[in-house]
């Protein structure tokens, strides 16, 4: 995905829309990509997107989140 940055990845789907619900709150929009397996949904981790100028910004309001 070019222009895009991963700022957040993890197994837990729930975990990954907070991250997600907290960027939207900030005005940042985020794209999940599930790179689960789906014939072994314990594989394998959801990725969060943001456009490349936004990750910088993105990734400080995680943190400050404890995401």
């Amino acid at each position: 995905m070019e222009g895009w940055h991963i700022v957040y990845t993890s197994d837990q789907p729930h975990r990954v829309e907070i991250a997600k619900a907290v960027l939207h709150d900030s005005g940042i929009h985020a794209v999940e990509v599930n790179r689960k397996d789906s014939n072994y949904i314990s594989l394998g981790e959801i990725e969060l997107y943001v456009q490349e100028e936004e990750a910088p910004l993105a990734k400080v309001i995680l943190e400050q989140n404890h995401l």
